[in-house]
């Protein structure tokens, strides 16, 4: 079972960029995933999470209202949405799944399956 992500890369601030990432291999259920990112110097934090059945997201303050989780269950795939991207968002962006049912998908130590991360850097 593997997590794929792509999608990141350079680009000026104000600019967007979108995220995906897909599992892949022997197929496992999902009850979450989200997106967590580590800055240079930082701890990793949760960016956004959704819930795979009724989608439900949550969302770090940082970035409400900038950037947007959703994911596509034929696909297998969820997605990050990023718009207006600031120099503080530069970080490596992990994405995560929780084969967990009935947790709240915040903390890192609900996921179980991790992605090998896609670098997002956002030029002033």
């Amino acid at each position: 079972v593997q997590l794929q992500a792509s999608g990141g890369g350079l680009v000026e601030a104000g600019d967007s960029l979108r995220l995906s990432c897909t599992g892949r291999g022997r197929r496992f259920s999902v009850y979450g995933m989200a997106w967590f990112r580590q800055g240079p110097g930082k701890e990793r934090e949760l960016v956004a999470s959704i819930t795979w059945s009724s989608s439900n997201t949550v969302y770090a303050t940082s970035v409400k209202g900038r950037f947007t989780i959703s994911r596509d269950k034929d696909k297998n795939t969820v997605y990050l949405q990023m718009n207006s991207l600031k120099p503080e968002d530069t970080a490596v962006y992990f994405c995560a799944a929780s084969t967990y049912n009935g947790g709240r998908y915040v903390n890192a130590n609900e996921y179980q399956i991790w992605g090998q991360g896609t670098q997002v850097t956002v030029s002033s």
